[in-house]
């Protein structure tokens, strides 16, 4: 399955904010690359070759290997932020938030797995300025969980004696299902969301239900 493929069972529009067309193909092509061979072990030329083109052509949209990865890395952690920030500000209670927010957010890694691991685990690679600037953005996506489970301690919903360590270990967990998940394996991503959510339901304390589950 490509990353265009896979991409789009998780996003109706895949990479939609990246235009013209040959942007989006060479950075669908670094995804593949990245996640295949380490962006160490990347060239240009590999990530030209796979979206068709020439070596050139790279270069009329991104200046360097560098800058492909921080834009994948940048929309990836905006996309993340968002869909956690969706599930935060909704209505209902801190349990059937986190619940939704675990769920949501652990299906987003396992349906895009392979733009999750290059998202998640290339940090590194970055350069100082970019690299500080994901690492805002990850602590915006920390903040969110935290702000839920926090309310939840208040609310009495929630037994957290931890909260910052719990929201480490919250996104830790939801993190790693792009490392391990398996189209092919015998859970889907809805129902890996499903039980990421009730683990995570248990590790705070909360009384699960089933109104308080995430589909």
């Amino acid at each position: 399955m490509s990353t265009a493929e896979e991409t789009a069972g998780a996003e109706a529009q895949p990479w939609g904010e990246v235009t013209p067309d040959a942007a989006r193909r060479l950075l669908l092509a670094a995804v593949e690359a990245f996640a295949e061979r380490g962006y160490h072990a990347t060239t240009t030329r590999d990530i030209a070759g796979r979206a068709g083109m020439s070596p050139a052509a790279l270069y009329i949209h991104y200046k360097t290997k560098e800058e492909l990865l921080h834009r994948i890395s940048r929309i990836g952690h905006e996309k993340a932020l968002d869909i956690l920030r969706t599930a935060a500000r909704a209505e209902g209670s801190p349990t059937r938030r986190l619940a939704e927010a675990v769920s949501s957010f652990v299906r987003w890694h396992a349906g895009g797995r392979t733009t999750a691991r290059v998202v998640q685990y290339e940090l590194d690679s970055l350069g100082p300025d970019a690299r500080a600037e994901i690492i805002a953005l990850r602590r915006l996506v920390d903040a969110e969980v935290r702000g839920i489970i926090e309310e939840g301690v208040r609310s009495g919903e929630f037994d957290v004696p931890d909260v910052r360590g719990t929201t480490l270990a919250v996104l830790s967990l939801c993190i790693d299902v792009a490392r391990w998940f398996n189209v092919n394996g015998s859970r889907t991503p809805e129902e890996v969301g499903a039980l990421y959510a009730d683990l995570v339901l248990r590790m705070v304390g909360a009384e699960r239900t089933d109104t308080a589950r995430a589909e």
